[in-house]
């Protein structure tokens, strides 16, 4: 029993610490000053764990995984006791259990996609429906029937959109439709933001649009009764989006919809622009600021009308009382906002740090911003890979961090121009903090940087604190009654403050700042260097400064594809002697639009192909890179010439089999099977290739190119 008296992580310093060498004795020393803060390391250790098992280019066996757990747990119990050695094999006991936790995920979810384009009668019951700009609707269908295939090989779910807003439809209705259904799209280029995957864990096999009106599916019987639950919550949220935009039309009554109901289909695209360009975007989404809001004004009017009655305030914990109520206030703001990922997330944090405060603890510590972590990762280890997962707990942390080290000031407080202070700076100081928190992580995400993010929040967010979400809470308060109309004219107003500073904002010159992709080596150093500032103590956390200084030397060099090729073929960019993209194809590409992302470039897709770059025939086109002769075939007619004199051959259609001479060729079935193509010429004039499918490798969210039919 002695060896498992060892502090956070089972450790105690020996007697044999105290021997050796000196650099080690000093190292040692250093982390057992720093013993109570060990614990904040087990979900940044999972998460290196879970992080591995994405990485990897193959699908480890389920036993290899759930087995390196109880070995490292072994090493970690016989080990000598040392605090390096304790350390370690701790360290690799959590990174091991995160690795585990991510395999027996993925086999929880797993579930069937469709392997390729098919056109088919699908029927299920409704899960969800959302509006989309326009006058369309996405839909998310629980399949009972699709087409021909066995239910073996029927996906769980699937997603396609209706370009109308009939017939009506809600969740939990039996429906059928003819739809257009393909396998959910990878990356648009190698290592890029892998959409498949994140749908994958939704159990989301198949993606496309209706070729039919959806109408009732009488076969399909009963839904079962999870959907019959989530259909009532799912009317009830209509219900309120109705009232909602009836009461506030207009994009004011969208976005209030959107802040009450989850509800963002409603709002323009130029609005979403603004609020992104601005750096306000968090503030349409439903996420960790307005859980907390809403949490927090049910926790303070609760408690205030609890005090209000001394009888009760006297004799009863009336702030546990509060804290429960605030949980229960939580809950119910996570149903009716339609329980998306970054809500539930947040309701899980707000939930520990309410429950904090029913054990006596204090609910605002960065030790329940680990168990929240802890507890997400264990739940929904994907989520790791999630930007808003980052992005929330890193601007947490920091705030907390900051908190910490301001309270740690003996005798701060008790001055009253630093309560003052306080009040005014506290929204200052938090914005410059948060901002700072997540713009490595926004830049390396999103590729772009929000010049006067500062600037929006500091005027929006208050906004948003003290008028617009206790509004929203008065209007749910209201809504039984028939009295929302009152709340949601100020909540409107709000609202139109906010957003009156998010369209001038992004409006400023320079607003948005462009930035290209930065190296992965580079964005791990920045968030090494951030946790390591934030999750120690002692002076030695001022390293991980130098760190973040490492990662940000790192970032620009990073190395661009000379030559980039789309999924079908279709779509080439190569890069000219200036450095920036020139395509043929079209300028609405999806991919097209994420490669200038990543390269940080501030031009719209329609100038990218307007730019002159290749020389053209009937037959197809020519240009050179590098001084490399780089041809795209259009027509069979072009095979004679371009398979003689090209290095590089990019064709839409099937290679003849006596084309070899090209050291490079991508085809129909290359394009097809292996993805996006990236391709760089080294000095020496030799080719490098890179694929999408090299990069995610045989995954399950990643199915096998198919094999090539005689007929093909």
């Amino acid at each position: 029993m002695a060896r498992l008296r060892r502090g956070a992580l089972g450790l105690m310093e020996s007697e044999g610490t105290r021997e050796g060498i000196p650099e080690l004795r000093g190292l040692t020393g250093l982390l057992a000053a720093e013993q109570e803060r060990w614990f904040y390391w087990v979900p940044v250790l999972m998460g290196a764990g879970i992080g591995l098992y994405f990485w990897l280019p193959f699908e480890p066996h389920i036993l290899s995984a759930i087995a390196l757990p109880p070995i490292a747990l072994a090493l970690w119990l016989l080990a000598p006791r040392h605090v390096l050695l304790g350390l370690v094999t701790g360290a690799l006991l959590a990174a091991s259990v995160g690795f585990a936790l991510a395999k027996l995920r993925v086999e929880w979810v797993r579930a069937p996609v469709v392997t390729k384009p098919m056109t088919a009668e699908v029927a299920g019951w409704l899960e969800v429906v959302e509006p989309t700009p326009g006058s369309g609707r996405k839909l998310t269908l629980r399949v009972t029937s699709l087409g021909d295939l066995a239910p073996e090989a029927r996906p769980v779910r699937i997603t396609f959109t209706v370009r109308s807003s009939e017939p009506d439809l809600k969740a939990g209705d039996a429906i059928k439709a003819r739809a257009t259904l393909m396998p959910p799209p990878g990356p648009a280029l190698p290592g890029g933001f892998d959409f498949a995957r994140k749908v994958w864990f939704e159990r989301i096999g198949a993606v496309g649009y209706a070729r039919s009106a959806p109408g009732p599916e009488p076969q399909s019987g009963e839904a079962p009764w999870d959907l019959r639950m989530w259909s009532a919550i799912e009317r009830l949220r209509r219900q309120i989006g109705a009232r909602v935009t009836a009461a506030l039309p207009g994009e004011s009554g969208a976005i209030a919809n959107a802040l009450i109901a989850g509800e963002r289909g409603g709002i323009s695209e130029a609005t979403n622009d603004a609020y992104r360009d601005s750096g306000l975007i968090h503030v349409l989404s439903i996420s960790g600021l307005h859980m907390a809001i809403m949490a927090g004004s049910v926790f303070f009017i609760v408690r205030l009308g609890l005090a209000a009655i001394p009888a009760l305030a006297l004799r009863y914990p009336i702030k546990k009382w509060a804290a429960a109520a605030a949980m229960l206030g939580a809950f119910g703001y996570l149903l009716i906002s339609g329980m998306a990922f970054p809500t539930v997330r947040s309701a899980i944090m707000i939930a520990i740090m309410l429950f904090a405060v029913l054990l006596e603890r204090p609910a605002l510590a960065l030790r329940n911003v680990v168990l929240a972590a802890i507890v997400i990762l264990v739940l929904f280890p994907e989520s790791l890979l999630d930007a808003g997962f980052q992005m929330s707990f890193a601007a947490v942390a920091a705030l907390l961090t900051a908190y910490e080290g301001i309270r740690g000031r003996e005798g701060f407080f008790e001055r009253p121009s630093a309560r003052v202070l306080m009040f005014f700076g506290g929204i200052v100081l938090s914005t410059l903090v948060a901002s700072v928190a997540v713009a490595p992580l926004g830049a390396y995400h999103f590729h772009r940087s929000q010049q006067y993010a500062v600037l929006a929040n500091l005027i929006a967010v208050p906004v948003c604190n003290l008028i617009v979400m206790p509004a929203a809470l008065a209007t749910l308060l209201a809504l039984p009654f028939g009295l929302e109309a009152v709340p949601l004219w100020v909540m409107g107003m709000g609202i139109d403050m906010m957003s009156w500073t998010a369209a001038r904002v992004a409006s400023m010159p320079g607003a948005v700042f462009p930035v290209p992709a930065m190296p992965l080596a580079a964005f791990l150093c920045m968030v090494a260097g951030g946790l390591w500032l934030m999750l120690w103590k002692t002076r030695w956390r001022f390293l991980g400064v130098v760190m973040i200084a490492g990662g940000i030397a790192l970032a620009p060099m990073v190395r661009l594809p000379d030559l980039l090729i789309g999924r079908d073929a279709k779509l080439v960019a190569v890069r000219n002697d200036e450095g920036q993209l020139v395509a043929l194809g079209s300028s609405t590409a999806y991919e097209l639009e994420r490669w200038l992302e990543n390269d940080g470039d501030g031009r719209s897709p329609r100038e990218v192909v307007k730019a002159r770059g290749f020389f053209c025939d009937g037959a197809g086109c020519t240009t050179r890179v590098k001084g490399l002769r780089v041809a795209v075939a259009r027509h069979p007619a072009a095979f004679s010439d371009d398979c003689r004199s090209a290095r590089v051959l990019v064709a839409s259609l099937v290679k003849p089999k006596s084309c070899t001479a090209p050291e490079a060729v991508i085809d129909f079935f290359s394009a097809r099977d292996q993805g996006v193509h990236a391709i760089y010429v080294e000095e020496d004039q030799r080719l490098r290739v890179e694929t999408v499918a090299d990069k995610r490798g045989a995954r399950p969210w990643s199915p096998a190119p198919r094999r090539r039919s005689r007929t093909q």
